[in-house]
């Protein structure tokens, strides 16, 4: 299949298009940054979500993976109106899913203001997709993350006050690995045929304790 995801330049986007590709799968990476992954079955796209004017005419994308995200930059038109161009602008009937990469903090209001409303607007947009594509057999679910082991979280792991102040209030004591969530991507998108309008909450039980660390 054909699976578009944007992103793909590292971390969780990266683990997810290595797993596509692994499996078979011929991935089409978007990202502002340049191309990390070199494979036959990859090609990258210099791409803004933000920029539609500069979306390529890609036919026949089977799977949608919204994955790009940022955090206290344009976090609204980045999350939530990008997530929104991507999939509109790629959705036909032949459509065989679309996953939206959320946070745990849409479900509970933690972190800052403009990021969790653009992963909140995640979890009503998963269902509007859901609703209209369930006619082609297709889903459309969120996979909303707590903690996850990526470059962008470094200052924060590699703090020994902090990490040990987000452990104490993590149940599980511990955070997801980028394989991990790549995992859970393609169960969802591939493996998956009847579970659609879900907003999959999996964050090694933060939200039992609901007690956002700021560091």
């Amino acid at each position: 299949m054909r699976v578009l995801i944007t992103g793909t330049s590292r971390g969780i986007g990266k683990a997810i298009s290595e797993k596509f590709i692994r499996e078979g799968h011929f991935v089409e990476g978007f990202d502002r940054l340049p191309g990390t992954i070199k494979n036959e079955n990859y090609r990258h796209w210099d791409i803004d979500v933000r920029c539609i004017n500069d979306f390529p005419n890609i036919p026949n994308v089977d799977i949608i993976i919204n994955n790009a995200g940022t955090q206290n930059e344009d976090d609204i038109n980045i999350n939530l109106v990008g997530a929104i161009n991507i999939t509109e602008f790629y959705l036909t009937d032949d459509i065989k899913s679309v996953l939206m990469i959320g946070s745990a903090s849409a479900h509970t209001g933690d972190e800052f203001p403009c990021y969790v409303a653009s992963k909140g607007g995640l979890l009503s947009y998963t269902k509007n997709v859901a609703r209209r594509i369930a006619k082609y057999g297709a889903t459309c679910n969120s996979l909303d993350f707590g903690g996850v082991i990526t470059e962008l979280n470094k200052p924060v792991i590699e703090n020994e006050e902090c990490w040990k102040k987000i452990m104490d209030v993590t149940p599980m004591k511990r955070w997801m690995e980028p394989e991990e969530a790549a995992d859970w991507a393609y169960f969802v998108t591939v493996v998956n045929k009847g579970m659609t309008a879900q907003n999959l909450l999996i964050d090694n039980a933060e939200s039992l304790v609901n007690n956002f660390v700021w560091c």
